[in-house]
C-alpha cells in the first residue's frame, strides 16, 4: 500500500484543522481514547457541535488561541491508501513552517473561504506550493454552507484562482466545494451540492496518482557510510551504504562517483542480508563495486550516462528561517544530502514579495523572506536542479556559529 503525503494550507480561520479533523472523524480512523478526549473537550462550535480542530491543535498556545502555529502531522489509512497529513499554519510569520511541511509533500490542499475568495494568503501559499515543486493541487472552497451552497459563488472563486494559477505556474488543479464544519464533500458526497459532479475529497485522495521517479537517468545514491568490518570472515568486504534518493540502480550498472569522477560497475546490492538485483528510490542499501575506489561519506554514486551538475557556484532559491538576518560576510555550512561543506553568499539577486509576487532588489534577508541568491561552496556539489529532481536539488543552510538551520535552498542553475 503506497503512502500519499499532503499538506493543507490556507488563511487563518479558513478551516484547515477542522477539515483534517472531519476527514479523520468521518472516515472512522480515530482511536477510542482520542474519541473520548474529543467528547470531553469544552471546545464547541457555534451550533453546539464538537470542534474537530482539536484533533490537530497539539500545542497549548494553539488550543488557547484557536490557531495553528507549528506543522502538525497526522497519520491514517483507509482500505486503499496510507496518508501523512501536514497541517501548516496560515500566518505570514510562520512561512518557514509551511516550507518545512511542504518540502516532502506529493500534493497540496489549498483552502479558500467561500465568503472571502482569493486573498493575499492564497497568493502566498500558491506561490510557495509552486516554488517547492508540488505538482498536484486541490483547491477546497470551504464554508459553502455559509453562502447557501451557491454554485455561482464557487464558480467565481474557481475563475479567480485559475488566473492566479497561471501567474505562479500551477497546472494540475482540482476544485472541490466543501464544508468542513458540516462534512459536505469531505468523506461523503454532499446532497446539498448536487451541481458538483466531481469526487469528494477522500475519494480523490485515495485515487490520485503518485508519481515516483524510478528512471535510471536520475539514479542518485549519496554515500552515508563505508562498510569495512575487517574481520577474519569478512576480510575483503567493502560496501557503500546509503539511501537511493531518486531513480534506480541495478547489478552490472555502470556508475560514476562524484565529485572524483571515477567509474566502476555495481557487482552486488544488499539489503538486510539479502541480495537484490535492483535498488529503487527510498531503499537503504549497501552497494558493492567492481573496483576499489577512494569513496567516503558525502560522495554520490550516479548513473554514468546521465550525471548531475558538479559545481561550486550555484544559483538557488532561499527561504530564510532564522530570527538573525542573513549575513553575506559570514561563512555558513551547507548540508546537501550526506555532503557537508562551507559556503559563502556570493550575491543576493532579489527577494520576492510573496503577497504580490513582485521582485524586490534588496539584500536584507530576514525571517521568512524568500528570494534568489548565488552561493559559492568550498567543495563542489553534485546536484540536479530542483525542478528536475527535488530530492537531489535541495539543501539546508546552517549557521556555523550556532549549528542552527537558518535556510532552505532549492537549486536552480549551475553558474560556474
Amino acid at each position: 500500500m503506497d503512502i500519499l503525503k499532503f499538506i493543507t494550507a490556507g488563511s487563518v480561520d479558513d478551516g484547515k484543522s477542522t477539515l483534517i479533523g472531519r476527514l479523520l472523524y468521518d472516515s472512522g480512523v480515530i482511536l477510542a481514547d482520542q474519541l473520548e478526549a474529543l467528547h470531553r473537550s469544552n471546545r464547541k462550535n457555534d451550533d453546539g457541535t464538537i470542534d474537530l480542530a482539536i484533533l490537530t491543535d497539539g500545542l497549548k498556545a494553539e488550543r488557547e488561541q484557536g490557531i495553528t502555529i507549528d506543522v502538525a502531522y497526522k497519520y491514517f489509512q483507509t482500505d486503499k491508501r496510507k496518508f501523512i497529513i501536514a497541517d501548516a499554519p496560515g500566518h505570514i510569520q510562520y512561512t518557514r513552517n509551511m516550507v518545512t511541511g511542504a518540502s516532502n509533500a506529493h500534493l497540496a490542499i489549498i483552502m479558500i473561504d467561500a465568503r472571502k475568495g482569493v486573498i493575499e494568503q492564497t497568493i502566498r501559499h500558491s506561490f510557495l506550493v509552486s516554488l517547492l515543486g508540488i505538482t498536484q493541487v486541490v483547491v477546497c472552497v470551504n464554508k459553502m454552507d455559509m453562502v447557501g451552497y451557491d454554485e455561482t459563488a464557487f464558480n467565481q472563486i474557481v475563475s479567480h484562482y485559475q488566473q492566479l494559477a497561471t501567474k505562479v505556474n500551477l497546472q494540475n488543479i482540482t476544485y472541490i466545494p466543501v464544508s468542513a464544519l458540516k462534512g459536505d464533500n469531505i468523506v461523503n458526497t454532499s446532497a446539498n451540492m448536487p451541481w458538483h459532479t466531481g469526487k469528494c475529497l477522500l475519494d480523490y485522495l485515495e485515487t490520485v496518482e503518485i508519481t515516483i521517479d524510478k528512471s535510471v537517468a536520475h539514479a542518485r545514491l549519496p554515500v552515508q557510510w563505508v562498510v569495512r568490518p575487517q574481520t577474519d570472515e569478512l576480510h575483503d568486504y567493502r560496501g557503500y551504504a546509503g539511501r537511493v534518493i531518486s531513480g534506480s540502480f541495478k547489478v552490472n550498472d555502470s556508475i560514476t562517483v562524484l565529485p572524483s569522477g571515477f567509474h566502476s560497475t555495481i557487482t552486488k546490492i544488499e539489503l538486510l542480508d539479502q541480495d537484490f538485483e535492483e535498488a529503487t528510490a527510498g531503499m537503504s542499501v549497501i552497494v558493492h563495486l567492481k573496483d576499489h575506489i577512494d569513496i567516503s561519506r558525502g560522495d554520490t554514486l550516479v548513473n554514468s550516462t546521465t550525471q548531475p551538475e558538479l559545481s561550486r557556484l550555484i544559483e538557488t532559491d532561499l527561504c530564510w528561517m532564522d530570527t538573525r538576518a542573513l549575513d553575506t560576510s559570514h561563512t555558513y555550512f551547507i548540508q546537501h544530502n550526506s555532503k557537508l561543506t562551507r559556503c559563502r553568499i556570493q550575491e543576493v539577486l532579489y527577494k520576492v514579495n510573496i503577497n504580490t509576487l513582485e521582485k524586490v532588489y534588496d539584500e536584507d534577508f530576514k525571517l521568512n523572506d524568500i528570494g534568489r541568491i548565488i552561493i559559492k561552496t568550498a567543495e563542489p556539489l553534485a546536484f540536479d536542479t530542483y525542478q528536475d529532481n527535488k530530492t537531489n536539488g535541495g539543501a539546508i543552510l546552517i549557521d556555523s556559529r550556532t549549528n542552527v538551520t537558518v535556510g532552505a535552498l532549492m537549486f536552480r542553475a549551475n553558474v560556474e
